[in-house]
């Protein structure tokens, strides 16, 4: 049985149209998934990056993009009222509600549909009331424990080599994208290709640094 780790923020639709996708892509093999939110502003941070919705033109691609493949792939997707948002109140919330540190898939599921159906605010004070008696934390979604388990999520995605989200890790190699995951799923099904490939393209040298 495979291991995979799935690196998540709510505030990605990205992330959220492949939390949809996942289990259909899953299909047919023997794996069990973690699901380990993560602050995607302190990987961009870190990495020096702005997120797409910071950019100028890209925004409105990526809102379209989304929409669009949210269509294609039949997911009920609604943009929320105002993007991009501060997500620490619900990242906090799902590690607050996980049993063993991190969170089950429906708690994801919760908090995941709270930004992108319905199109309402996703940090809006009432809303976030309203969600977290719904999932019931074991654990206070402020609490110096589950403040640690974010930054602690971080550190490690960081200290991976994770650069964004949705990745999902398996073996050690990092799958970055909705659209990775149709490669994951080949590299599950023990596709020949990445005996070769995937090392020899990190051995490319660089041409150019700006």
């Amino acid at each position: 049985m495979k291991h995979i780790t799935f690196y998540l923020d709510f505030i990605s639709p990205y992330a959220y149209l492949a939390f949809e996708q996942l289990p259909e892509t899953l299909m047919g093999h023997s794996t069990s998934v973690s699901y380990k939110p993560v602050l995607f502003g302190a990987l961009l941070k870190h990495h020096g990056q702005l997120g797409p919705a910071e950019i100028a033109g890209k925004r409105e691609w990526t809102y379209r993009q989304v929409l669009w493949l949210a269509h294609q792939h039949g997911v009920e997707l609604q943009l929320p009222a105002s993007h991009p948002f501060n997500p620490l109140a619900l990242l906090r919330l799902a590690l607050a509600c996980g049993a063993s540190e991190q969170p089950n898939r429906y708690v994801c599921e919760t908090l995941f549909r709270h930004v992108w159906q319905g199109g309402l605010e996703a940090a809006d004070p009432a809303r976030l009331q309203a969600v977290t008696q719904q999932l019931k934390p074991a654990r206070a979604p402020d609490s110096d424990e589950v403040k640690a388990r974010l930054k602690a999520n971080t550190d490690e995605a960081i200290a991976l080599g994770v650069f964004g989200v949705p990745t999902f890790e398996v073996d050690g190699k990092l799958f970055w994208g909705l659209d990775a995951l149709p490669m994951l799923r080949a590299y599950l099904a023990g596709d020949a290709w990445f005996e070769g490939a995937w090392d020899a393209a990190a051995t490319i040298a660089v041409g150019v640094k700006r």
